[in-house]
């Protein structure tokens, strides 16, 4: 169970390249590690990039390439300056004696870092994702150990990372486990069809609501309430006008896209020859 501390938020892109600097792993390397990168305030951790470190242990030792790993970090600022280190990644589903080590050392590099373990060998059927933070214990002026404690972990997204993992998701059904991206007038349908049954799900709430099948709820009516204040009032000549007139423009944009496209490869053709 979670204890009471910052909320983990991880994005998709930081999952797969996890995943990715598993599968690119050295031959016999059992795990691959990595630092994390985001920002944090007093309530969460969030985590928004990373890049893998390499690293060599065995039974009685461990041996990362600290050099890289302040090189990487180094480049990684010129790009976006806003990200931090806020801690570290390691594939595997256990927390081991090296771990401790490894945690030693961000702990130099970020305040009260977490540690995030990806059980990519999938040990029950799915990746388990959790994320800890580490907490001295023992005697003052004495021996002194190290607690990892559970952290809270929500998965969260941008608008741009939605379309990558909607089509991650329609490749589980396809048989060759391939898809390609959809067309812009495609992604429309798709979402005009998504609220369509969302204002469905919200009139047959309504009607139930009205007729007594339902207790009412004055949470769901307050949600409600503020949606219709949100939707601008607009007669349906004038929203129908905007609508094809936004079409039109878009089926312009793309027409003049493809004749782009034909143009560049008729001029390689051309120069081929």
């Amino acid at each position: 169970m979670a204890v009471h501390g910052p909320v983990v938020k991880i994005h998709p892109v930081v999952l797969a390249s996890i995943a990715d600097s598993y599968e690119r792993r050295n031959e016999g390397a059992s795990r691959v590690i990595g630092t994390l990168l985001g920002t944090t305030d007093k309530h969460s951790v969030d985590v928004t990039n990373c890049f893998s470190v390499p690293h060599n242990e065995s039974e009685d030792e461990v041996a990362v390439d600290m050099e890289f790993a302040k090189n990487m970090y180094e480049l990684h600022k010129k790009v976006s300056p806003s990200e931090v280190i806020v801690g570290w990644y390691a594939t595997g589903f256990d927390i081991t004696e090296h771990s401790v080590l490894i945690h030693e050392y961000y702990s130099r590099e970020a305040p009260n870092p977490i540690h995030l373990t990806v059980d990519t060998a999938l040990q029950s059927n799915k990746m388990n994702i959790r994320a800890y933070v580490s907490s001295q214990m023992g005697v003052p002026a004495k021996t002194v150990g190290v607690m990892f404690t559970p952290l809270s972990v929500k998965y969260i997204y941008y608008d741009t990372e939605r379309i990558g993992v909607d089509l991650l998701q329609r490749t589980r059904a396809s048989p060759s486990r391939t898809n390609g991206l959809t067309t812009d007038l495609a992604q429309v349908a798709s979402a005009a069809g998504r609220v369509q049954e969302m204002l469905s799900t919200v009139l047959a709430y309504i009607e139930d609501v009205l007729s007594g099948k339902v207790m009412a709820d004055n949470s769901v009516g307050r949600f409600l309430m503020d949606l219709v204040n949100k939707v601008p009032k607009i007669s349906a000549e004038d929203f129908e006008s905007m609508l094809n007139s936004n079409i039109n423009d878009l089926l312009m944009v793309t027409y003049l896209a493809n004749l782009t496209q034909a143009q560049i490869a008729l001029n390689e053709k051309l120069v081929v020859l």
